[in-house]
């Protein structure tokens, strides 16, 4: 079958591997349709993701069909289509026993720490399939990027009517932006890259935009009036970003690393303490996020039909990838067609 592999940083390469021979109780063996490009890939492509090693068979993002079903997965059947949770955990750790398996202390994410969907076909547990009869293949394969803005937002816990500031513009920043909006925050986006900041404003409605530099901590007090928001997000990854982002949190507040990065951070311990923030991580999302945002999607809550903005077939993608990586190309995201 068709797979595509990442040899090394910069390097992919289109090959045959065996067909996956039987299926387990409790798996199913499903057509991979569409591969959602996200920041993992990317960073992965660049050489720069934790938790990372070559080769590895890219794709966590993945709107699927399923081919065959063993036994014991009786609420699906063949020829479903399914948002796939991609997060392999043991059941049995201390996280797994406290309901967060999304931070298993042995957890294995497909694409990731083991081989995952770009590739003809796959055999995965039934229970980490998540069907719908409305959404398209298109949608499925947002879902867990949406997943990782649901669960950020769920960890953040805040009310309607705060100010919350998104900082960083992209695919994983946008479905922070997207539930964010849902909870009832007044949302403030912060990037470096303007054409990132209009599609914000144009396509989602936020309620203000800065662009990242020297100016942008007054530009966001004043559309605060001089509180600053009690909710960041940092989304980037970004170790300056990160650093940078203590000094937009209000008295009392709150923030949340979305995006992380191979290395250490910083930060002035005393304003930290001054202010008593309250500094939170957040990791991947879980299988009742997964259902939520399923239902969002279907009822027309959340819309993602101005994020593809990129598009390849299988035989094209290994071309066109690393034009994906140039803000000049704009971007937003790309999703790859077994």
């Amino acid at each position: 079958m068709k797979t595509i592999t990442l040899v090394q940083p910069g390097e992919f390469r289109q090959g045959e591997t065996e067909r996956p021979r039987g299926i387990a109780p409790g798996e199913a063996l499903i057509h991979i349709k569409r591969v959602g490009i996200c920041g993992t890939d990317l960073h992965a492509f660049r050489g720069r993701q934790p938790f990372f090693s070559y080769p590895r068979i890219l794709g966590h993002e993945l709107g699927v069909e399923i081919v065959e079903i063993g036994e014991n997965a009786s609420r699906l059947k063949v020829g479903d289509h399914c948002a796939v949770e991609p997060y392999l955990n043991c059941g049995n750790c201390i996280a797994c026993r406290r309901g967060k398996p999304n931070c298993c202390v042995s957890l294995q994410v497909l694409g990731v720490h083991t081989d995952g969907g770009m590739r003809e076909l796959i055999v995965v547990p039934a229970h980490k399939l998540h069907r719908s009869e409305l959404l398209t293949l298109d949608q499925l394969a947002l879902v867990e990027t949406l997943g990782i803005g649901a669960h950020a937002v769920q960890r953040a816990a805040f009310d309607p009517g705060e100010n919350v500031l998104v900082i960083g513009a992209g695919p994983i920043g946008l479905s922070v932006i997207q539930f964010a909006r849902a909870a009832g925050g007044r949302i403030l986006v912060m990037d470096t890259n303007a054409d990132r900041l209009d599609f914000c404003h144009r396509q989602m409605g936020v309620d203000a935009t800065v662009v990242a530099g020297e100016a942008a901590l007054g530009a966001v007090r004043q559309l605060t009036s001089n509180d600053l928001p009690t909710v960041v997000f940092d989304a980037t990854g970004n170790p300056n970003s990160m650093e940078a982002a203590f000094n937009f949190v209000a008295a009392g507040g709150k923030l949340v690393f979305v995006g992380l990065f191979q290395g250490d951070y910083t930060f002035n311990d005393p304003s930290f303490h001054r202010r008593e923030i309250t500094l939170l991580a957040t990791r991947n999302s879980t299988a009742a996020d997964f259902g939520r945002i399923i239902v969002l999607m279907e009822n027309g809550t959340i819309d993602t039909a101005p994020w593809i903005t990129h598009r390849a077939a299988a035989d094209e993608m290994i071309s066109q990838f690393p034009s994906w990586l140039e803000p000049s190309t704009g971007c937003i995201k790309a999703v790859v067609e077994f």
